[in-house]
C-alpha cells in the first residue's frame, strides 16, 4: 500500500515542485514579506543586513565546492573506479539496492558529513549502474536521507561547537562534553532505531511497476586517459611525470596526520586538503589532475548560485527579530516534559528557512538554552534535540540535496516525493523517543 501512496505522491511532488533555486528566491522574498509586516524593523534595515549577510557563508561554499570537486576527481582515479564498482556489484538486487546505499551512506555520515556526500552519490550513481531494476531515484534518495542521522554523528556541528572551550554560550550554558550530547545514550538509542526503521520503510516505499532506471549524464565523467604527446619537451615532460604529483600530495597528506595526530577534529578543511592530496598523488600527472578536476567543475553550479541566498535568509532572520519571535513563540507553550519535542519541532522550522547547523545554532541556541535551563532540560539535551529538529527537516529542504543530485544528473523534483514522506516517518519517531528518553 505505501508504495502506490508514495508513487502518486511523488509525481505530485514532480508536477509542483519548482527547481532548488526558485524555492531558495521564494524563501527569501517570503522572509522579506515576513519581516516586513511582523516585526518593526525598518524596510530599509532589512535590505542593508540581507546584503551584509549575502556572503557571510562564502568560505564555507568554497568548502563545499572544494569537497565536491575534489572527492569527485579522486573517484576517477581508475583504481578507486574499479573498487568502487566490485563493490556496487554486490548490490544485485533492487532491495539490496536500497538498502546497500542506505548503510553504507549512513556509516560515512555517522563519521563526516562532508565525506558522505560524495559517498552517497558514488555509491548511489554505481549501484544504479549495475541494477537496473532499482527505482533510481528512490536509490538516489536513500543516498540523501541519513543526512537525517548526521547530528548524532562524529561531525556533529552542535554538539562539536558546544564542546569546544570558549564557545559562544559557555557564558551561559558551560562546555558540554560530547558524553553528555552525541553519545547520550538517549542520542544512541534514537540513531539506532532511525537506522533500523529508516529502510524498512524505504523497502515499503519501493515502487513495483513504472521503474525507473539510472541513465548517464549527457557528460557523465569517465576515467582520464593519457593523450599521445606530439612532441616532448620540457614543458610537456613537467606537465606529465607523476612526480610532482605525488611530491605535493605527500606534503598535504603528513600535513593531514599531523593535525590528526594532535586531535584535530575531521572537518571540511582537512577532508578538503585530504581528497586533493591523495587524488594528485593517484592521478598519472598534474595534466590529468586538472583534467579530470576541470570534468569535475560542472556539477557545483547549484552550491554557488544558491548559498549566498540563504546567508542572506538567515542574516534577515537574525536582524529583523523574526527568528525571535518563531522561537519565543514556540518556547511560550512549552513545559519541562515538553520542552525538548517542541524545541525539535521549533528547530525543524527554522531549518527549513536557514539550511545550517551552525547558523541555525546562532539563532535558536541563545534562546532555546536560557529557556530550557530555567524550566530544569539539561543543556545537552537542548543543544541535541536543536541538532535532531535541524537534521529532520533537511530532508525537505532541497539546499542540501544539491550536491547529490549534482553528481547523479537528477533534478529535486525526482526525489522530494520519497523525501517528504520519510521526513514524516522520523519526525513522528523523532518526537515520541525525544519526549521519552531525553
Amino acid at each position: 500500500m505505501l508504495n502506490r501512496v508514495s508513487e502518486r505522491f511523488s509525481r505530485v511532488v514532480q508536477r509542483y515542485l519548482p527547481d532548488a533555486f526558485v524555492i531558495a528566491v521564494l524563501m527569501t522574498l517570503l522572509v522579506f514579506v515576513l519581516a516586513i509586516f511582523v516585526t518593526p524593523t525598518d524596510p530599509l534595515e532589512l535590505f542593508q543586513s540581507y546584503g551584509d549577510g549575502f556572503w557571510t557563508y562564502l568560505a564555507f561554499t568554497m568548502q563545499m565546492v572544494l569537497l565536491l570537486m575534489t572527492g569527485m576527481v579522486l573517484a576517477s582515479v581508475p583504481f578507486i573506479r574499479k573498487g568502487l564498482e566490485a563493490l556496487s556489484a554486490k548490490a544485485n538486487t533492487a532491495n539490496k539496492a536500497y538498502l546497500y546505499t542506505f548503510l553504507i551512506t549512513s556509516a560515512a555520515y555517522y563519521i563526516n558529513w562532508g565525506l558522505a556526500v560524495i559517498v552517497g552519490a558514488i555509491v548511489a550513481r554505481e549501484v544504479g549502474k549495475r541494477n537496473q531494476n532499482a527505482h533510481f531515484p528512490l536509490l538516489v534518495a536513500c543516498a540523501y536521507a541519513p543526512t537525517a542521522l548526521y547530528s548524532a554523528g562524529l561531525s556533529s556541528s552542535i554538539g562539536l561547537t558546544v564542546a569546544t572551550k570558549g564557545h559562544f554560550l559557555a557564558d551561559v550554558m558551560g562546555v558540554i562534553p560530547t558524553s553528555e550530547t552525541i553519545f547520550h545514550p538517549g542520542t544512541i538509542l534514537i540513531l539506532i532505531t532511525l537506522v533500523i526503521t529508516m529502510p524498512i520503510f524505504i523497502l515499503f516505499m519501493a515502487p513495483k511497476k513504472n521503474i525507473i532506471p539510472y541513465t548517464p549524464k549527457e557528460k557523465e565523467q569517465q576515467p582520464i586517459k593519457t593523450e599521445k604527446e606530439e612532441e616532448k619537451t620540457f614543458a610537456t615532460s613537467l606537465e606529465n611525470t607523476p612526480i610532482l604529483g605525488i611530491l605535493i600530495g605527500l606534503v598535504g597528506l603528513i600535513y593531514t596526520i599531523l593535525q590528526l595526530g594532535k586531535g584535530t577534529d575531521l572537518n571540511l578543511n582537512l577532508i578538503n586538503i585530504l581528497f586533493l592530496s591523495l587524488g594528485l598523488m593517484f592521478h598519472r600527472s598534474l595534466n590529468q589532475y586538472g583534467k579530470a578536476f576541470q570534468e569535475a567543475a560542472g556539477s557545483i553550479s547549484p552550491i554557488i548560485l544558491q548559498f549566498p541566498f540563504y546567508a542572506g535568509i538567515i542574516a534577515l532572520l537574525g536582524s529583523s527579530g523574526l527568528a525571535d519571535i518563531i522561537i519565543k513563540g514556540m518556547i511560550s507553550i512549552s513545559s519541562t516534559e515538553s520542552f525538548g519535542v517542541i524545541t525539535y519541532w521549533t528547530a525543524g522550522l527554522v531549518n527549513l528557512l536557514a539550511p545550517s547547523g551552525g547558523g541555525q545554532w546562532a539563532l535558536q541556541g541563545p534562546l532555546s538554552v536560557p529557556a530550557g535551563m530555567e524550566l530544569g532540560v539539561d543543556p545537552g539535551v537542548i543543544a541535541m534535540v536543536v541538532g535532531w529538529g535541524d537534521a529532520w527537516t533537511n530532508l525537505i529542504q532541497p539546499f542540501w540535496a544539491l550536491p547529490i543530485l549534482s553528481i547523479v544528473g537528477l533534478h529535486i523534483r525526482h526525489i522530494m516525493g520519497y523525501c517528504i514522506l520519510l521526513a514524516i516517518w522520523i519526525g513522528i519517531v523523532s518526537s515520541i523517543l525525544i519526549y521519552f528518553v531525553y
